[in-house]
Order: C-alpha cells, then sequence, then structure tokens
C-alpha cells in the first residue's frame, strides 16, 4: 500500500499540492500490480474532503486524531505516521514536497533507518524503485535508488499535474488515536495565529501567464512597462527575491526558492537573472520567455524563447504592439 499525507487549508479542503501527490501515488500504483493508495490526514475529515480524496482514487482515509496530535508537533505526527503506516503496512510512504510535508517524512525516515529522497519529480522503475529528484535548488537532477522499506518520499510542488482517477475509490474513514511519547512532544505548536488573506499570492501561484521582474527593471519607480504587460496578457506580477528586498515589491509577489513556486503555461521574465534560488520557483513553467541584455544570463540560457535588449525599449514596443492587435482590452 502506498500512504500519502494529505494536507488540508483553513476550510479542510486537501491543499492542491497534496492532491499532485496522491495522483503521483496513483501513477506509481498503476506501474507496479495495482496496490491500494491511502491517505492520513491529522484533525477533522468532512464528507467534502472523504470525496474528493476517492475521487482521487484513495481506497482508504486514515484519520489521525487524539491529544497527542491535536497540535502540530513534527516529531509527534511522524511519530503518528509510522504507527499508521505499520498498522496499515505499506511500503511507500510520501507527502506533498511543502515544509511541513518535508519535515514530517524526513522524521519518518530516521526514525525508520530509510533513505529519504526529497523534491522528486519522477520515477523510472520499480525493481529497484529509482526516482528522480531536484538538487541545488533544482539546478541540477539527480537519480536516487529507494531500496530500503518503508520508500520515504516528497513531491515537488507541480511536478504532476493533479486530476481525479478514472475509477474512484471509496476513502473508507478508519479512525487511529496514536499513543505519542512525551519526548516526542518536547518541540510543539502551543499558539497560533490567523495570517491575514493573501489572494494575490494564491492568483500567482494559479496563474496561467506571469510576468516576472527583477533587478534589471531599475528601480521601484521603473515598473510602468512590466505592469502594462502584466495587465494587457491579464497575467500575475511575480519578482525576484532582490526585488522585494531592496522593498521595490511586496513579498508575496516573490517567486523562488523562499517565495511562490509556479508552473504557468508562459512565464515572461523581465530583467531576471535566474539565480538558483529563483530558478526554483519557476521551472515548472511550461514556456519562458527571456526579456534581458545579458545573453550569458541562467534564465536566458535556459529559456526556452529569450528576447535580448533593454527591457525599457522591449516591453513599450511588446505592449503596442499588442494594443495594435486589439487584445488586451
Amino acid at each position: 500500500m502506498i500512504l500519502t499525507l494529505v494536507e488540508t487549508d483553513l476550510e479542510g479542503a486537501a491543499v492542491e499540492v497534496s492532491l499532485e501527490a496522491v495522483t503521483f501515488a496513483r501513477d506509481l500504483s498503476a506501474a507496479g500490480n495495482g496496490v491500494p493508495v491511502d491517505a492520513v490526514v491529522f484533525g477533522e475529515v468532512s464528507d467534502d474532503l472523504r470525496g474528493d480524496l476517492a475521487s482521487y482514487g484513495v481506497r482508504n482515509l486514515h484519520r489521525v486524531g487524539g491529544d497527542g496530535v491535536a497540535a502540530y508537533s513534527g516529531a509527534g505526527w511522524a511519530s503518528a505516521i509510522q504507527q499508521v503506516r505499520d498498522a496499515a503496512g505499506s511500503v511507500v510512504v510520501m507527502a506533498a514536497g511543502t515544509d511541513r510535508g518535508t519535515e514530517l517524512m524526513a522524521h519518518l525516515a530516521a526514525r525508520s533507518g530509510a533513505s529519504m529522497a526529497a523534491n522528486v519529480l519522477s520515477f523510472s522503475g520499480l525493481a529497484p524503485f529509482v526516482v528522480t529528484r531536484q538538487v541545488v535548488g533544482g539546478a541540477a537532477m539527480e537519480e536516487m535508488n529507494l531500496h530500503q522499506r518503508p520508500a520515504v518520499l516528497t513531491v515537488a510542488g507541480h511536478a504532476v499535474e493533479a486530476k481525479p482517477a478514472d475509477v474512484s475509490g471509496a476513502a473508507d474513514l478508519v479512525e487511529h488515536a496514536p499513543a505519542i511519547a512525551p519526548e516526542d512532544l518536547v518541540a510543539r505548536v502551543v499558539s497560533t495565529e490567523q495570517a491575514e488573506a493573501d489572494d494575490e499570492s494564491g492568483a500567482l501561484t494559479s496563474a496561467k501567464v506571469v510576468v516576472g521582474a527583477g533587478r534589471g527593471v531599475g528601480g521601484p519607480d521603473k515598473f510602468d512597462d512590466v505592469i502594462e504587460l502584466t495587465d494587457l496578457l491579464g497575467a500575475a506580477l511575480g519578482v525576484s527575491r532582490v526585488v522585494t528586498s531592496a522593498g521595490w515589491r511586496p513579498h508575496h509577489e516573490q517567486v523562488g526558492q523562499t517565495g511562490s513556486r509556479i508552473s504557468p503555461d508562459l512565464y515572461i521574465p523581465c530583467g531576471i537573472s535566474g539565480a538558483i534560488q529563483h530558478w526554483a520557483g519557476c521551472s515548472s513553467a511550461k514556456n519562458i520567455l527571456a526579456i534581458n541584455s545579458d545573453a550569458e544570463a541562467p534564465m536566458v540560457t535556459r529559456a526556452t524563447y529569450a528576447v535580448i535588449g533593454d527591457l525599457h525599449e522591449i516591453l513599450p514596443a511588446i505592449n503596442e504592439e499588442i494594443r495594435r492587435r486589439g487584445y488586451g482590452g
């Protein structure tokens, strides 16, 4: 059995990257002998969540509750997952490559004496089980043999598209109230505060077109052409870490390892050199059109298409052509 951690949002719905992880688990199952795909969830499980996970082919939905897991604890929750895994007999345990998913899988791997593969993009064999994963911020790929059991891994964001299964599962609810050792609760969440709504970041990660802006824009008062292109294309604006660090634009617009990870149909980075940290956030874009004055910039060399020149000369010409053709209102 393949056990997949499913994280939920404040409304109790499965987050998109967890649905991607379940899709990855289903692909893994199909490549093998059709072993079942189960999910594990902490906290309340609504009928809507069960229905969604059933549509993704989940056989059993393991709900973990009890005082020991009421507040988040990396070691405590990993202990709970290990107990669910032992009871269910899973051969693979996986999660989306979020901060929480990565922490929990690392704890689980250490407890199981197994290696962990983080940021997995694909698999190329089952006997032995070989995966390909991102390393050094997505600048390189590594093949890793997961010969130990359980195999433990996280799936890189947007490595696969979240898709419901052709045949639904039952998502039968299985209740667990594991005993958590006191030493596993030494570090735990003791209070939480609801964050302010951040609709902008959500729009950025789900956008089909993203226009990016980096240091090459030149300053906080020189974004007019970039913003105009964003508006004409009905796109979202994403910026590099340098831009947010300088205070030119707000953090919720940042794309990269410490910002949002995007997977648009088209990404247009303007004046962005393409450092490893930024590439980690945009490497899943289907097409990249780089606009940069440096023909040797990493972003240019990795792009699908590139235009070399001063972005403040190129963007007005592009914007004018879009308007001339009657697009963008």
